[in-house]
């Protein structure tokens, strides 16, 4: 029971200034917050039953002090409820009154404090957060009294604790405003880190995400039943206020609707009959990964799900296959009625929960050897989401992340716990020999989460296992914006936080198939038609037609055989004919390098000299080269006018292309010289008299039948071009 002592002992005076700050408090916050923090409407009260909630949740999550500046004292005992109601809306408003409560405890503690309630008032310790959690909701009503229905069942502790508050109302009023005053806030909303009030402006306008159960609807009809509601289809949702919706860049089966047609959506058919799920994109960006990575008949294994409304879209995308999905983390048998309810609800046929936590199965169950790919949803802080009362309820996450939420961050030392976890977990999934890949993903925005961990277990994985080792993929989502395509450079999925969307780390761990396990084309046509999908479509093929199919096979590789012997035969020829010209060659350059230049103008006897149908010319050469006399004589290889016989006769005129050497202007000729092959074209350098280019004479060559002839006119001295 609650005591207190008559306020009479305070001073008129005292009371006087009480009153005054008293109604500063109320005007100030009447003018500055016509709506409360959300930008809701005012409220008025809560039923009993989520007051008493609200203080146990409060209890087990208030920030803790140091025992010197400790002022109230919270009890361990929790306050009984009489409701075991377990409605998702009632649940959903008492955490986030213990929420709000958490998040102003500083200034709630204060005012008790300066309005005297704790020194004049014996109040037992268990009681203290019921009282937190009713000043917060006093303070936000204005503290105007609260209204009751009829019907509502009342608890004798809350009744003591309104009683109490509205006795001390004027001076909880004054204590407010003077810490509005020394903060110079207009409200106590503006006294609350600026993270804080960003994540809450963020929820407040956050659109919201729903997908397609196609167990028991296709996106079509979904549309169409829109439609027939009033709801038009657009492209973007952002600041728009009528009825509207649209389809998910990412995930083509997700819908986006402004954030203030929940109520009513809520009332549509679609979601009451679990047509349409409410859900944060994330989870759904996680299956709609697995999904690109699945083959017909790949079974999945789901880690740390939290919701199981994740379970069901996942047996809703493969609700086509023939995948199982096993599901692993619960605990208690009796909770497996409940969700076999559910997933019949959904119309989920191929789910099968484990009742192992994930470290605890082993890598080499017999159930999970088809499990070809894992998807790891660990704990984290979740600061990459907005509303994190929703992300408790949907997820089943620990009430703890409210306190993280309240504060505006995580502390270093439970990252670090988080990390460890989530690189065990990550680890243990990469053993599983069978699987070939491993989908991560997370809603946290710290590195030491992410990247880190992914990073970390790549470099320590297990290399003794006979099995090809894992490897960072790019991501299997479409990139949609500039911003994505920077954020994925490393080959990490990144969403951060903005005004339509929560914050997302997704990373794609693969490992290459084994060369052993690839499927040919008829083992994949003839699994098809097992199946039924080739209906319609004969795969098998006469007697006659294999046994043609067999004849040409037989017959292919003699044809070939004997195509390769003729080219075996030509090369073979081709080096024997090159060997003997080069043999040629050399007795030419030494038995006959002596001779006269007269004697280079006829090789060999007239039957081998060939005769040119008309002198070869060559415009290239000018007339002042004609007259010039060579240093040395040239000597025509015997191997350029020798006469094949008919039946060696090959068309291979790149073995005759000899291209003239460079001479460069600058260079000596003692020194170019000894570098001029004798057999080739003799090439002699002449300085211009003018200034006109320098260009390489060259004697005609002499055709089939023709002799030689001397003393050419200028514009006849030409040089054939082998090059062109």
């Amino acid at each position: 029971m609650l005591s207190s002592t008559s306020e009479l002992q305070f001073s008129n005076d005292k009371n006087t200034e009480i009153s005054q700050f008293a109604s500063l408090a109320l005007s100030g916050d009447a003018s500055s917050r016509g709506k409360n923090s959300a930008g809701l409407p005012e409220k008025t009260g809560y039923p009993d039953s989520v007051y008493v909630m609200a203080a146990n949740i409060f209890q087990g999550i208030q920030v803790e002090k140091s025992p010197e500046k400790i002022l109230i004292k919270y009890g361990n005992e929790p306050l009984r409820s009489v409701s075991s109601s377990k409605d998702e809306s009632f649940q959903r408003l008492s955490y986030e009154l213990a929420f709000s409560a958490l998040k102003y405890q500083d200034i709630l503690e204060t005012m008790l404090i300066d309005s005297y309630i704790f020194p004049s008032t014996t109040i037992p310790d268990h009681l203290s957060s019921l009282i937190i959690v009713m000043l917060y909701d006093f303070q936000d009503r204005k503290f105007q009294a609260r209204f009751l229905s009829d019907n509502e069942e009342s608890i004798v502790e809350v009744q003591e604790v309104e009683n109490l508050l509205n006795s001390f109302k004027t001076k909880l009023a004054a204590a407010l405003a003077r810490y509005r005053i020394k903060h110079d806030a207009l409200s106590i909303y503006h006294i609350l880190p600026e993270t804080v009030r960003k994540q809450e402006l963020r929820a407040s306008t956050l659109p919201l995400y729903a997908w397609i159960n196609t167990c028991k609807i296709s996106p079509e009809e979904v549309c169409h039943s829109l439609k027939g509601k009033g709801y038009n289809k657009v492209k973007s949702i952002l600041h728009i206020d009528d009825k509207v919706f649209a389809v998910d860049q990412h995930c083509y089966d997700v819908l986006i609707f402004p954030c203030h047609l929940k109520s009513d959506l809520l009332n549509t058919d679609l979601f009451k009959d679990y047509k349409l799920i409410f859900q944060d994109k994330s989870r759904s960006l996680a299956v709609h990964s697995v999904k690109a990575l699945l083959n017909m008949d790949d079974d999945i294994l789901m880690v740390n799900t939290g919701s199981w409304y994740t379970v069901a879209h996942m047996s809703a995308l493969t609700n086509n296959n023939s995948s199982k999905i096993f599901v692993c983390g619960v605990q208690s048998q009796a909770k497996h009625p409940d969700l076999k309810n559910l997933f019949t609800k959904f119309g989920c046929k191929n789910i099968e929960i484990l009742h192992q936590t994930f470290l605890n199965i082993e890598s080499k169950d017999n159930r999970l050897q088809k499990v070809k790919v894992i998807l790891l949803l660990p704990r984290c802080s979740g600061l990459g989401i907005s509303n994190p009362v929703e992300f408790i309820l949907n997820e089943h996450e620990d009430t703890g992340l409210l306190k993280d939420f309240s504060q505006g961050g995580t502390s270093e030392d439970k990252l670090h716990v988080l990390a460890q976890q989530q690189y065990e977990q990550l680890t243990h999934a990469m053993k599983f020999t069978k699987a070939q890949a491993v989908v991560y993903c997370t809603c946290s925005v710290y590195p030491e989460e992410n990247e880190a961990v992914v990073k970390k277990a790549l470099e320590f994985q297990d290399r003794g296992i006979k099995v090809q080792l894992y490897r960072l993929s790019p991501p299997v989502l479409p990139l949609c914006s500039l911003q994505e395509i920077h954020l994925s450079t490393d080959n990490f999925f990144r969403i951060e936080p903005s005004e339509i969307t929560n914050g997302c780390f997704l990373s794609v761990l693969t490992r290459e198939r084994d060369p052993s396990e690839t499927v040919s084309v008829k083992d994949v046509l003839a699994r098809a038609a097992a199946k039924g999908l080739l209906d319609g479509i004969e795969l098998g093929k006469s007697s006659k037609q294999e046994k043609k199919k067999k004849k040409s096979k037989t017959t292919l590789p003699k044809a070939s055989t004997t195509d390769g012997n003729s080219v075996q035969m030509k090369i073979a020829e081709f080096l024997n004919r090159e060997t003997n010209a080069n043999a040629n060659r050399s007795e030419t350059s030494t038995t006959k390098a002596s001779l006269p230049q007269k004697n280079t103008t006829q090789v060999g006897p007239p039957s081998q000299v060939r005769k040119p149908s008309k002198p070869a010319t060559n415009p290239l050469v000018p007339a002042f080269m004609k007259n010039t006399a060579p240093s040395r004589p040239y000597e025509r290889p015997t191997h350029l006018v020798r006469r094949r016989p008919e039946d060696r006769m090959v068309a291979l005129k790149p073995v005759e292309i000899v291209l003239p050497p460079v001479m460069l202007p600058f260079s000596s000729p003692q020194l170019i010289r000894p570098q001029i092959p004798t057999q080739h074209f003799y090439c002699h350098w002449v300085g211009p008299k003018t200034v006109v280019p320098s260009y390489f004479s060259t004697p005609s060559i002499s055709r089939k039948g023709e002799k030689p002839k001397e003393n050419l006119p200028s514009s006849l001295l030409r040089c054939r071009r082998p090059w062109l």
